[in-house]
């Protein structure tokens, strides 16, 4: 059997090896012809797609399956279970994602097993405590989370396990591989307790032996009877507070009133001096509305004229009474009115903004200053925790809807407050716009909302995903560049591994070199500093698969910048 691959004739044989060939596009399910191979390497290559579940059904493979170190993505498939007779399995370094499936406690021979460096989450399965034959095991560097499996001791032939930078909590098991302090790894897991002494990892809260002597009855009615005890006292502090306060608690929270006399008057007639940003449903304004306070605000006024500018209004307006966060954007009050013309006048003020927006910091040629690396990483932080605000800790859920840097605005500190909730919606809510209506903006929407799909959190992560590769690239997902098939995705996609330099922003690698001149141990630093900026590209790549289930989570997107800036402030 003849196959061609990226141009390369290969034959048939037992070992097969095309590590470190700086080969490109799908591995072929032609592979499923290979009736006679024991061992494959493509390792170190620019694969990318799926793993074919054809080459996972190659009965034959007992030695090792390597596809380390390539730009791989999807869930591993549960074909998985059919390497029977596998000794060593290496898929570090992809983009994989998912649970790592349950077949693979099918892999009866296997001894080693290699996860390192991708996006698998959820917990470790219970089927691989069936693989006894266990030597290495390393899950390091993923999302994985929930507790550290005891059966984990029970592998007696486990000598090397790593489960560092992930999610796991609770207590380390101390028999087996945990016995040994440098048989295991588990940095990066902040939630972790016990163990052996040689972690330092503080103790466990011990609340079982307390909980074991109460029979069930009594520890329900105890429960119960102190959850019905706190109702009435919270019933009661409220109604006494309502008698005794009935102003306080109900105009605390309320938003200040104002005219359209006063924001006239505060924005110079909205004259074109105060204009400060143009949009399709809005013109915003700086302006000054105590003339004993020289404190500006941001005025935006919607144009009622245009479909749609009423529902942005309202949506807006619902959405900004239920959120707070320090990278959301701070809005001081609203505006329902009527203009001198009798004509319907909308308006939202918000806190003023003077570092203007992301947008204007990359692209405008009136900006003479650049962003440092730094500076890019913490925005993109503070943005991530802003979604991952909305996303995970609102109830219910909030989808922006549109994320791109014209709508990430910096304060005084250059701290990013996310604004522009106008396509925002409540998640679980039906969309309140036309169905024909485009939702979001040009290459940075979802590529399923083209397709009619509901708005989800799925779509504000590739959003996000778009932004970050924008901000490190340089380039708009509508550059000129990006025809005929290349987007910003696959261009950020096929410069991982060797060649992420070549698509950083210029402007980043000029300022990133002079940082390097002025440092001790330059060879050491710049090779730190590389390393994440091709972490960084990862996770924009990641953010914006084609497949929103392929998509990263935004907490774990802030766990890793955290991390990535963490290493840089240490450089």
């Amino acid at each position: 059997m003849v196959i061609k691959f990226t141009g390369v004739t290969l034959y048939p044989k037992k070992k097969l090896d095309l590590s470190s060939n700086m080969l490109e596009g799908f591995i072929p399910s032609s592979f499923r012809n290979f009736h006679n191979l024991l061992e494959l390497y493509l390792n170190d290559n620019k694969l990318n797609g799926n793993i074919p579940s054809q080459i996972l059904q190659l009965s034959s493979l007992s030695i090792t399956l390597n596809l380390s170190q390539n730009n791989l993505f999807g869930s591993l498939p549960t074909e998985v279970r059919d390497l029977k007779m596998l000794t060593a399995l290496d898929l570090s370094g992809n983009y994989l994602s998912g649970n790592i499936p349950s077949s693979l406690g099918g892999c009866d021979s296997l001894s080693s097993l290699c996860l390192r460096g991708n996006f698998f989450h959820g917990m470790i399965p219970l089927s691989i405590s069936s693989l006894r034959g266990f030597e290495v095991l390393d899950i390091s560097h993923n999302n994985l989370s929930g507790q550290i499996p005891h059966f984990l001791e029970r592998l007696f032939l486990l000598g090397y396990l790593n489960l560092s930078y992930n999610n796991f909590e609770g207590e380390v098991p101390t028999r087996g591989v945990f016995a040994n302090a440098s048989a295991f790894s588990i940095l990066g897991n902040k939630r972790l307790c016990g163990g052996i002494v040689e972690l330092g990892l503080p103790k466990c809260k011990d609340t079982k032996k307390h909980t074991r002597n109460l029979p069930l009855l009594v520890i329900i009615i105890l429960v119960a009877s102190t959850f019905f005890t706190l109702i009435c006292l919270a019933y009661a502090c409220c109604r006494n507070r309502s008698m005794t306060k009935p102003s306080q608690s109900s105009t605390s929270e309320q938003f200040m009133k104002i005219s359209y006399s006063q924001l006239l008057n505060a924005t110079n007639g909205f004259s074109e001096g105060n204009l400060i940003g143009n949009g399709g449903f809005s013109s915003v304004y700086k302006g000054i509305l105590d003339k004993d306070d020289d404190t500006f605000v941001a005025v935006k006024v919607l144009r009622l004229q245009k479909r749609g500018a009423q529902a942005r209004f309202m949506r807006e307006c619902e959405v900004w009474r239920n959120i707070r966060h320090r990278n959301l954007l701070k809005i001081i009050t609203s505006c329902s009115s009527v203009d001198f013309q009798g004509n319907d006048f909308k308006a939202l003020v918000y806190e003023f903004m003077p570092n203007g927006s992301l947008h204007d910091w990359l692209h405008s040629s009136k900006s003479t200053s650049r962003l440092s690396l730094l500076q890019m990483i913490n925005i993109l932080l503070d943005v991530a925790s802003a979604l991952d605000y909305i996303h995970n800790s609102c109830l219910p859920a909030i989808v922006h809807g549109d994320l791109k840097p014209s709508n990430i605005l910096l304060d005084d500190d250059m701290l990013a407050h996310v604004g522009d909730f106008g396509l925002a919606q409540f998640f679980g809510t039906p969309y309140l716009n036309n169905s024909t209506e485009i939702r979001g903006t040009i290459g940075y929407a979802a590529p399923e909302y083209g397709l009619g799909n509901e708005m989800t959190s799925s779509g504000d992560v590739y959003s996000y995903g778009i932004t970050l590769l924008e901000v490190m690239t340089g380039k708009t997902p509508t550059d000129d560049i990006f025809i005929e098939g290349l987007s910003l995705h696959k261009f950020a996609s096929m410069a991982l591994l060797d060649h992420v330099i070549d698509v950083i922003d210029i402007n980043i690698l000029n300022i990133y070199k002079e940082d390097k001149m002025s440092k001790q141990n330059k060879e050491a630093n710049a090779k730190k500093i590389e390393e994440c900026l091709a972490s960084i590209i990862k996770i924009g790549v990641s953010c914006s698969m084609d497949s929103p289930p392929q998509r990263m989570n935004m907490k774990n997107v802030v766990r890793e910048l955290q991390h990535i800036v963490d290493t840089l402030q240490n450089i």
